[in-house]
């Protein structure tokens, strides 16, 4: 029933992942399950035997599931059951897709879908760094046309080690964090978080990374080939006309050539410029003498992307003229929006994000509820892309992943630029909208988060900045440019798209994608070093604008004070059912949350301004102060009784007022002198060890009368007076 194949990986390090194919998903085009410890995860392809008709891109889909039950868990809601996917699965899947991509041949066009599962799962090992792999044997076992095999890994450095697909235990140490996907031959894409590394040590992490992935690839050849799916199904998804074609370039190249030569930096008026080219050309074509529009359109295409590239790579010139290295002009904004707690507006050519920080509580902070990660984020980063941003004329539905990957991005770059957790008792929420876009928007939103952070005063070690760079090769020699500030002509037209963050001393994240084979690392330290170029410039031009944190919040932002209590001391705050505090929150309006530990308890309260805080700070401080002998106290008569008053002298804390004590003559009945719910000063003058009862003077605190004040001078007359 089942022709089961297995291939085993040896990793070299005593791990082993294991890849095999025959017993599940059948019908599938091709399916792999691959092991790796208790981890399985299930890869499956599925490509349509056709294209669809006018469809001229490759109109794949990959999707990265969990499973609940991979790790013995049941969804949490109503229904019980997987619903969409989460941020961290669509950050995987975008993984994946990024690296696969670029290995369709241009000209398949058959809706293909890639779907990975992660079926059974051990917690310490991390499924993302096994996810491309996994997709990439799916693929390699199926007739699916496919340039491949390539695969992912995830290579950190931990203690000056570089460690391949580390635990989740150990990537806590590392300080280099990336995931490097490739073939035998070339790297395709990299993304991942470091802290403030050179570009020296991050190229050394592609290069160890890249030795591993070959291991991987060749093991993917050899097991195609025992299954005996080396040959790939035939189709064809084109219909060309190479004398249009031919007709196309004769015609409209050195036009297109010239107005790229000529072209502004108004994005608008030079996709008008090209535009008129093509119209042009079509206006020679009438009804009695027709020509295919869309084809004509497609080998347009190709003309405005070599005229651009030559442009480039023969006359140093861009399409909004600059030279290579040149970044478009910046202008920083800070307080752009006086309401928030702090904003930015933050213009780089017709690139513009506006951003604000707000700041909250710990109930504030992410829920995170994924199959393998449980807890809370303290700091979110979000990212919008309208589309007004680039001139379109429809509605925004919902976030896409192209937003939830940008904002990833700018969220691994400054996040370990954040003040520690001991310093900052805040829940952070940074948002970017763009509100212009033309190229490296999430670049724009890591320079505007930086100054909107320091707008809204929140301690940050030190700025960072973004840059996106870009490539332009010459497939006939090896001449290049590196590209700084990519338009967004370029980063489509051109053969990489490189974001590079990072603070003065070094990067903290980085995204890659790679559009052309052979791509060598002589290019990736160019491009790497004009980046820091780049960056430095940024900071400059920022640091114009504000060069440290505010000292202070905003007057109108929400203030949190934190205090450290006694464990033995939390039910007091607490009290039964939540009642004392439930009652501190609804009197002052302050929100406090006490949590604990490490054996003490941790008290952060939070109110809109100071007067909250400081009410609800001073009740807290009074049911958590521990009494002592010798302290003075403002407190309230609660009870009378025939020898004496028990008065409350903290929160839920009561001392004997005896009815010697209350003065220093004799009284005869309490209620002569106190009255229930009346306030007194007393003072503490023992404490019963055993039972903790207190005893209080009020007597102490008034003035000694003369006659007893002699009485105490002369004790012996006195006694001999009576």
């Amino acid at each position: 029933m089942f022709n089961i194949k297995e291939k085993i990986i040896d990793l070299g390090d005593g791990r082993t992942i294991t890849l095999e194919t025959g017993r599940m998903a059948k019908q599938a085009d091709g399916a792999v399950l691959l092991k790796m410890g208790k981890t399985m995860l299930l890869a499956t392809v599925v490509s349509a035997k056709e294209a669809k008709e006018d469809t001229d891109f490759m109109p794949l889909s990959v999707e990265y599931k969990e499973k609940y039950a991979s790790s013995g868990r049941i969804p949490g809601g109503f229904l019980k059951r997987e619903a969409r996917p989460s941020d961290y699965e669509i950050l995987i899947s975008r993984l994946i897709d990024r690296a696969l991509r670029p290995l369709f041949p241009a000209d398949f066009h058959a809706e293909t879908f890639v779907t990975v599962s992660l079926v059974s799962a051990d917690l310490d090992i991390m499924p993302d760094a096994l996810a491309g792999l996994a997709a990439s044997a799916a693929l390699a076992v199926s007739d699916v046309p496919f340039d491949g095999p390539m695969s992912e890994v995830r290579v950190a450095r931990i203690k000056n080690q570089f460690v391949i697909n580390p635990t989740a235990t150990q990537l806590k140490e590392a300080d280099i964090d990336l995931m490097v996907g490739a073939t035998y031959d070339n790297i395709l894409m990299v993304e991942g978080e470091m802290k403030e590394v050179s570009e020296e040590e991050m190229l050394e992490a592609l290069k160890i990374a890249h030795e591993t992935i070959k291991i991987h690839c060749k093991a993917q050849m050899e097991f195609a080939e025992e299954v005996s799916s080396t040959v790939k199904r035939t189709y064809c998804h084109e219909t060309n006309d190479e004398d249009l074609r031919k007709k196309v370039w004769d015609e409209t190249y050195e036009k297109c050539y010239q107005a790229a030569k000529h072209s502004t930096a108004d994005k608008h008026k030079r996709e008008e410029a090209f535009e008129a080219v093509i119209t042009e050309f079509l206006s020679q074509y009438t009804e009695e003498n027709p020509v295919d529009e869309a084809l004509a359109k497609k080998y347009y295409h190709d003309v405005l992307k070599e005229a651009s590239r030559r442009l480039v790579l023969d006359d140093n010139i861009r399409l909004d003229g600059r030279r290579p290295d040149e970044i478009r002009p910046i202008t920083c904004e800070i307080d752009p929006l006086p309401a928030t707690h702090g904003s930015a507006l933050f213009t780089r050519g017709e690139t513009q994000s506006l951003t604000t920080v707000t700041l909250g509580t710990k109930l504030d902070e992410k829920i995170i509820d994924d199959v393998l990660n449980k807890g809370t984020e303290k700091f979110v980063l979000h990212y919008n892309f309208p589309p007004f941003a680039t001139g379109e004329a429809k509605a925004a539905r919902g976030i896409s992943r192209r937003e939830i990957g940008h904002g990833n991005l700018a969220h691994r770059a400054l996040k370990n630029m954040m003040p520690p957790d001991e310093e900052n008792p805040y829940a952070i929420r940074v948002v970017s909208d763009i509100l212009e876009s033309n190229g490296s928007s999430s670049m724009a939103t890591v320079c505007a988060g930086t100054l909107a952070l320091m707008d809204a005063g929140i301690k940050l070690k030190k700025p960072v900045s973004g840059i996106a760079m870009g490539l332009i090769t010459d497939k006939d020699s090896k001449k290049f440019a590196v590209l700084s500030d990519i338009l967004g002509d370029e980063d489509h037209l051109g053969d990489m798209d490189f974001k590079v963050t990072g603070t003065r001393d070094g990067i903290t994240a980085t995204q890659m994608d790679i559009k052309v084979e052979g791509l060598s690392f002589d290019v990736l330290t160019k491009a790497l070093h004009q980046a820091k170029t780049g960056r430095l410039h940024i900071l400059d031009i920022m640091a114009q604008t504000i060069s440290e944190p505010r000292p202070e919040l905003k007057p109108h932002a929400p203030r949190i004070e934190m205090l450290t209590i006694p464990k033995e001391l939390i039910g007091a705050l607490i009290g039964p059912g939540g009642k004392v505090i439930q009652e501190i929150q609804r009197v002052t309006g302050a929100t406090i949350i006490v949590e604990e530990k490490d054996g003490h308890g941790d008290v952060n309260i939070f109110g809109e301004n100071a007067e909250i805080i400081t009410a609800a700070l001073d009740w807290v401080k009074k049911i958590v102060t521990v009494p002592e002998i010798g302290q003075v106290y403002k407190g309230k008569v609660k009870t009378i009784v025939q020898f004496g008053a028990f008065v409350e002298i903290l929160p839920n804390k009561d001392g004997l007022l005896h009815i010697s004590e209350i003065e220093w003559k004799k009284v005869q009945k309490v209620e002569d002198v106190l009255k229930e719910g009346q306030e007194v000063e007393v003072k503490i003058i023992d404490i019963d060890p055993k039972t903790g009862k207190i005893k209080l003077s009020r007597k102490e605190l008034l003035p000694r009368p003369p006659r007893q004040e002699k009485e105490k001078q002369n004790p012996e007359h006195s006694q001999d007076n009576k």
